[in-house]
């Protein structure tokens, strides 16, 4: 019987599409989640919580490989840490470890700052827990998910005028290539820090919005909002882009068309 690999996260956006792939791939999956739900041929869940340090020690046991991809605007240092103290007493598995773009790049010091732009600072945390821990150890940078840019622009497309971040640009990538990307990570040797994935495409805010709104065909008023601090002025100067790191096929107009133009 091989060693199941464990997928913190595993019913999230990114997560469940990792199960899905891992279990194509043969491999016997773990899922650690909060909330109770019943196996499926391959995979098996355990009920638990990384920030609360509950049920990780189950989790954990005889898994060779930890995919973690939980994650949260904070604490995300505090659940990693838990994460590797209870997979250092079970036999030090490979943990691969997903982060974000800039993370290292993006100063969070201000109180506005750390209002709209902690989910850096917290990744940031946990990939220091995870590289200065005494696992073998692979952590990959994604840009933002088409998915999160979806949930934003929805949001956003409500109001009569939209304001948009003045000069900020993103790289959005396919959550599903990132998914694929883990799946050979995870089957791979412990690598530390691995190339960047981001998508073929930077856009600005507006375009976004704008690709969004046609899409839709909504007609709405949007307008740049200069955002003060040295957050915004990192996002500004591209530090969660990543050009030379282009590697993702689906740009932003192919997901608005299966995801939005479909459900028309």
């Amino acid at each position: 019987m091989t060693s199941p690999i464990l997928v913190t996260g595993g019913t999230g956006t990114l997560g469940r599409q990792l199960v899905q792939r891992l279990r194509e791939a043969g491999q016997d999956v773990r899922v650690l989640s909060r909330h109770a739900h019943e196996a499926t041929d391959g995979v098996e869940y355990v009920v638990g919580d990384l920030l609360q340090d509950e049920g990780v020690d189950a989790a954990v046991a005889g898994a060779g490989v930890i995919v973690h991809c939980a994650g949260s605007q904070k604490g995300d240092e505090v659940a990693t840490a838990n994460l590797v103290r209870a997979a250092s007493a079970a036999g030090k598995p490979h943990l691969v470890y997903i982060s974000v773009i800039g993370a290292d790049r993006i100063p969070v010091v201000s109180g506005a700052d750390r209002m709209m732009f902690s989910y850096f600072a917290s990744k940031r945390a946990a990939e220091l827990v995870v590289s200065g821990s005494d696992l073998p150890w692979t952590t990959l940078r994604a840009a933002q998910f088409h998915d999160l840019m979806l949930t934003v622009t929805e949001a956003m497309a409500k109001l009569p005028v939209i304001p948009v971040p003045k000069g900020m640009r993103f790289q959005p990538v396919d959550s599903g290539e990132v998914a694929d990307q883990l799946v050979q990570l995870a089957l791979d040797s412990p690598a530390g820090l691995v190339p960047d994935i981001a998508g073929p495409r930077i856009y600005g805010t507006a375009e976004l919005m704008r690709e969004y709104l046609a899409a839709r065909h909504l007609n709405r008023r949007i307008v740049p909002v200069p955002i003060p601090g040295q957050a915004a002025g990192a996002l500004r100067a591209g530090a969660n882009i990543d050009p030379d790191r282009a590697v993702g096929r689906r740009t932003w107009e192919d997901f608005l068309a299966d995801r939005v133009l479909s459900a028309a």
